[in-house]
């Protein structure tokens, strides 16, 4: 009997079909894996040394093991499997290692720049079904990094929840915030990921995002990125999380009378984009 199929004979008594079958596929595919590239003892230990750093650095503010699963192009996988949607609803990427539950609620119009600081940004759209109708009671989860690249959790100099909010459309559909436009950015290198990305030859960025987290009460939910188009790695994201329906302009505006109304400074950017749920029957 053969080292694979010995380790999967030991998994009868498995009381999970579902476990047994997700099991017996790891095995015979790391086996597999194994048997291909034959390892040196040293680089097996290098393997193992490589996971337990990557456990190491995670905590309740980094998690490590979701960038590893990024950066392989695991979670686009995952995603695109689990999300998949009818024609016309928006599609889905990566949610990322840096969302954060509890994000304040916030009234239309509002800022989610606590501290002011980068070029100043007007985003709105609507959320809509997939016949167009508004989407009345739509909450928005909406986070994104600064204009110098970092997310509050990443940097001590930021407020707590800062450029995070939530907002929740009205019967129109709508929704609007001031915020600053985005700037690319790398994930995170001080780790074992970013020692692997180096290791490939891989550049370690992200092109300039916002995220959002889209739902309504009878719709299936769509975890999602706004892109800003013209960003140098849109065709090299680190995690491959672009796709061109989510690509946006943030169209540069100089017009002080409508940065006075709108509670900018002058100029500022302009972007708009528009979410189209599934209802949940429509999704199943």
């Amino acid at each position: 009997m053969s080292a694979t199929a010995a380790v999967i004979d030991r998994m009868a008594g498995c009381e999970s079909p579902r476990l047994r079958e997700i099991m017996t596929s790891v095995v015979t595919h790391l086996h597999a894996v194994i048997r291909e590239v034959e390892p040196t003892q040293e680089e097996w230990l290098a393997a193992i040394a490589f996971l337990t750093d990557t456990g190491k650095i995670c905590d309740d503010k980094r998690q490590e093991f979701i960038l590893l699963s990024d950066t392989l192009g695991v979670s686009m996988l995952a995603d695109a499997i689990n999300n998949r949607k009818p024609s016309g609803a928006t599609e889905s990427t990566v949610l990322g290692p840096f969302h954060v539950a509890g994000a304040p609620p916030r009234t239309m119009g509002d800022t989610i720049s606590l501290d002011g600081k980068g070029d100043p940004a007007w985003v709105s759209g609507r959320v809509l079904d997939l016949d167009g109708n508004p989407i009345e009671g739509a909450c928005l989860d909406v986070w994104q990094s600064s204009s110098e690249g970092a997310y509050d959790v990443q940097d001590p100099d930021q407020p707590d929840m800062n450029l995070r909010g939530l907002f929740t459309t009205g019967k129109d559909g709508r929704y609007y915030f001031r915020t600053v436009r985005p700037s690319s950015y790398p994930v995170p290198t001080d780790g074992p990921v970013g020692g692997m990305l180096t290791a490939l030859g891989r550049h370690p960025m992200r092109p300039a995002h916002i995220h959002f987290i889209v739902g309504a009460p009878g719709f299936e939910p769509v975890t999602t990125h706004v892109f800003v188009a013209g960003d140098p790695y849109l065709d090299s994201d680190a995690v491959f999380g672009v796709k061109s329906s989510l690509v946006e302009p943030f169209v540069e505006t100089d017009d002080s009378a409508r940065a006075s109304e709108l509670g900018l400074a002058n100029p500022f950017y302009v972007a708009g984009h528009d979410f189209v749920l599934a209802r949940q029957a429509e999704a199943d």
